[in-house]
């Protein structure tokens, strides 16, 4: 285990309250529900290592940290205090090492560089990391079949990813970020890839249109493998893929023409969905 300490809060389930998801987490069972707040947790750490803004090499070495240390969660040795839930979340529901370095290594994207409008398989590789590899860990805690598991977390995870891009793109922009791919920005006719003059362009909308055919086509092949679980298995993510995809319509029936108001999960369509499939 390393020595040097790396803050995890004291408090797993109170830092997952502030997620999205935290709604669809809290029908589990006490377990999948303890394990889920765990790996959140775990997401939540490395993703404000990400975003702190301070100098990249400290943050890459905090990455390296995380990294070390989820190695030796693997390796038998006694975990810390900070880790040992998240360790028995590990043996509980054989989540997997490479998905766990997968994570860190998405953060560790953002930290080399500021992301600027990266090509189509630098995001999709991007995707994989920071959102689908959360699903593969996520998928076992539900139960979902190991035939479906990976299917499901590889287009639920870049679903809800393309979705976030598509809901934070002023915020990324005010932080020299910008993920909308360079050839969705070109068919366009946007040449630049600064941040802050794409948000601006007038063409905006038209550069995210493929974001938005990619994320309901992702969605759409999720519901088709969720059709093939058992309904228990299912039933967080479904949840989970119901509120998001309420974001993704919001925005496309608000626009992004500016000014544009931030979208966020319609809480009666969450509701709604709670109602229909978090009593299975």
């Amino acid at each position: 285990m390393s020595d040097v300490a790396v803050s995890s809060p004291p408090d797993a389930a109170q830092r997952a309250s502030k997620s999205s998801f935290y709604t669809a987490m809290r029908i589990l069972p006490k377990a999948e529900r303890e394990a889920m707040f765990e790996i959140y947790s775990f997401c939540r750490a490395v993703d404000d290592i990400a975003d702190d803004g301070g100098p990249r090499p400290e943050r890459a070495e905090q990455l390296n940290v995380w990294r070390t240390d989820i190695d030796a969660l693997y390796a038998g040795t006694t975990p810390p205090a900070h880790l040992a839930a998240l360790a028995e979340a590990i043996r509980a529901f054989d989540l997997q090492r490479e998905d766990f370095h997968a994570v860190i290594d998405g953060m560790d994207m953002d930290v080399a560089a500021d992301i600027q409008a990266p090509d189509f398989a630098t995001l999709d590789l991007y995707c994989d990391r920071v959102a689908s590899a959360v699903g593969r860990l996520s998928v076992n805690v539900f139960g979902v079949p190991r035939a479906h598991g990976r299917d499901l977390a590889h287009h639920l995870g870049r679903a809800f990813q393309l979705t976030n891009i598509l809901r934070d793109v002023d915020e990324d922009a005010e932080i020299d970020r910008l993920y909308l791919p360079r050839e969705a920005l070109e068919a366009a006719g946007i040449h630049s890839t600064s941040p802050k003059e794409v948000v601006a362009d007038p063409a905006l909308g038209a550069a995210c249109q493929p974001v938005i055919e990619k994320a309901k086509a992702h969605f759409a092949t999720a519901y088709e493998v969720m059709a093939l679980c058992p309904r228990v298995s299912v039933k967080a993510p479904r949840i989970m893929g119901i509120g998001y995809h309420g974001i993704l319509d919001n925005l496309i029936a608000r626009g992004f023409a500016a000014p544009r108001k931030r979208v966020s999960v319609s809480k009666l369509r969450l509701l709604l969905a709670i109602v229909r499939y978090g009593f299975l």
